[in-house]
């Protein structure tokens, strides 16, 4: 592949809601598989933010039927359905928008290789490592997708989500990736504003995820190594990229959407002073990152799993002439508000990012197309990350080009992954200085 950089991004990142493109799709409302207008959907990873989507997909309004569903796990499989099934119950929804006999549930590596041709959307939800894979194969089979951030590791997965991303655009497949602040009133109504000059040129950003973390799996008896870390996912990079990645990239994506931009370079700190623990994997527990935008605007990045910190989770912009505090607020230099926006009655853009796929599949229109700027803004985490492992300053084209992948040689239960606990059963953790991240 010829050498990216940052120039090269889509003129609509980040504006995807609402836009439209009067083009006939692949798969129209009239040409479904089973020659029906049910549209065909298939799951791939069950776990909690899989099933969410499944249901708000069946939830969308159209005559959208769940066909097939796989996990590297069944215990997820058989879960994830039956959650899925006291759902539409408590919605009343009819039975048989639930279509998945049991020859139509997978477990395993290969299991998303039996589901992508039994659907026209496949709804993309495991552990971000393996979302490169999975989109490209949905993308080459003609699939419309929902895919679920960040949708990459590493920079040779990002590459491999940015070739098919324009192999999706050519193809008209609409693409939605559940960075949903781009579906969200409130987000929409602000960018509207700060890119209309409201506080003029933006000079700074600080964007935050500060919370208490996440869940802790602990090893079970008679597991190998490959199975602990993938049911232990969130604490290995191979999998989740680190938190800066996997949660950070929300608040990442909106300094971006908001520059209308990618920085060019970033250098930060960061490490382990809490989740300390074997059963915390290789992460950092914070992260501390400058990013500089190529008209010298900085972006200040902080994201920390700490308990019982302060939790901040959140943008704001400073301008040439007045900031924006926090998502649907504006306000002129002497603190007079321009916008002041109440978001406490409108709809869930989990669930309003459902409804506009949808309704565009069952139109027959592509409208969204979502990965490339996904794509990008994934990079922009995983080169925070690289800047906080190294310690080193950190350029755009030299995080895009990297040849560095984090991915195993191979896929299978009595597989090595790529990073093994020593004989306390530690695992190794970046050292500034000294840790090779390209």
């Amino acid at each position: 592949m010829k050498e990216l950089n940052r120039r090269e991004f889509v003129k609509t990142a980040g504006a995807a809601a609402g836009s439209l493109i009067l083009a006939p799709s692949m798969l129209s409302a009239k040409a479904h598989i089973g020659g029906d207008d049910a549209i065909r959907v298939g799951l791939v990873g069950c776990g909690g933010r899989g099933t969410g989507a499944a249901v708000q997909a069946l939830l969308s309004g159209q005559n959208v039927r769940l066909v097939a569903m796989a996990d590297a796990f069944r215990d997820q499989v058989d879960s994830s359905y039956q959650q899925i099934q006291e759902e539409m119950e408590n919605n009343e929804l009819p039975a048989d928008r639930l279509s998945v006999p049991e020859e139509h549930k997978f477990s395993g590596f290969e299991g998303y290789q039996k589901v992508i041709p039994l659907c026209d959307v496949v709804i993309l939800a495991t552990p971000p490592g393996f979302r490169p894979i999975h989109f490209e194969a949905a993308v080459k089979a003609g699939k419309h997708i929902f895919m679920e951030k960040p949708v990459a590791v590493d920079a040779p997965g990002i590459r491999r989500v940015l070739k098919a991303a324009e192999e999706a655009k050519a193809k008209k497949l609409n693409v939605v990736v559940g960075l949903q602040r781009h579906y969200e009133k409130v987000y929409l109504r602000w960018m509207e504003m700060l890119h209309a000059g409201a506080i003029g040129d933006i000079v700074t950003a600080h964007v935050y995820w500060n919370s208490s973390g996440v869940w802790v799996r602990p090893r079970q008896e008679g597991q190998t190594e490959m199975e602990y870390q993938m049911r232990n996912w969130y604490y290995f990079n191979w999998l989740c990229g680190d938190h800066i990645n996997e949660q950070h990239i929300h608040n990442l994506d909106v300094g971006n959407w908001a520059k209308q931009a990618y920085p060019v370079k970033a250098h930060g700190m960061g490490g382990r002073l809490v989740r300390t623990g074997k059963d915390h994997g290789e992460i950092f527990d914070h992260h501390s990152v400058e990013y500089e935008y190529a008209d010298g605007s900085r972006m200040f990045s902080q994201c920390r799993h700490m308990k019982d910190t302060y939790y901040q989770v959140t943008e704001s912009f400073q301008g040439t002439n007045g900031s924006a505090p926090k998502p649907g607020v504006i306000q002129t230099p002497g603190g007079y508000k321009l916008l002041d926006y109440d978001a406490r009655k409108d709809p869930n853009p989990y669930q309003v990012e459902h409804e506009l796929i949808f309704d565009a599949i069952a139109k027959g229109e592509f409208r969204y197309a979502d990965a490339e700027n996904a794509a990008k803004s994934t990079l922009t985490a995983i080169m925070g990350r690289m800047a906080t492992y190294s310690g080193q300053l950190i350029e755009w084209d030299a995080a895009l080009n990297s040849e560095l992948s984090l991915m195993p040689e191979r896929f299978a239960w009595d597989a090595e992954p790529p990073v093994a606990p020593n004989e306390e059963g530690f695992y190794p953790v970046a050292v500034p200085g000294e840790t090779r991240v390209m």
